[in-house]
């Protein structure tokens, strides 16, 4: 490959301007191929900013590989707030279902250090503690706990 390019676009929604555009014009790729692919590959995070690395070589062709957003981007997408709170122990900014929890877990779960489910969804919990989520009410904190007992395993195991 001549050379490779990494970005964060959001979700469905890139387009030829900046930050992609300036960085595939001096290449020899069709810029609105790019694009059209990327908005393709990434509209299932509609909006979200997804990493996207786009390598090319000296005959235009490109291949294109999409990360996935950082875990609390997706919290954040899911639940429906822009930023996270100052003192998450005390001031909480949202909740989330337990379902809405797994999601994010198997959306994250090939970036993730964890095996299955259930331990991709205790990694999406202590994000939730440290941005101020509670899960099904519950300071993520204790909602963990009761992970670790087995009560969501009806839910968060395959």
């Amino acid at each position: 490959m001549a050379g490779t390019i990494e970005v964060l676009v959001p979700g469905g929604q890139a387009n030829p301007g900046p930050p992609l555009g300036p960085e595939l014009g001096p290449t020899p790729v069709d810029v609105q191929s790019v694009v059209n692919d990327i908005n393709e590959q990434t509209e299932a995070f509609d909006g979200t900013e997804v990493p996207v690395t786009v390598e090319y070589d000296e005959d235009g062709s490109y291949s294109i590989d999409v990360g996935v957003p950082p875990t609390a981007a997706l919290v954040k997408d899911e639940a429906g707030f822009e930023t996270g709170s100052g003192e998450p122990q005390t001031d909480f900014v949202a909740d989330i279902s337990v379902e809405q929890v797994k999601t994010i877990a198997e959306q994250k779960h090939p970036d993730l250090l964890a095996y299955d489910t259930k331990n991709a969804a205790k990694e999406v919990v202590g994000t939730c503690a440290s941005m101020g989520v509670t899960i099904e009410g519950e300071d993520a904190r204790e909602f963990k706990a009761k992970v670790d007992d087995g009560e969501y395993d009806d839910v968060l195991v395959e």
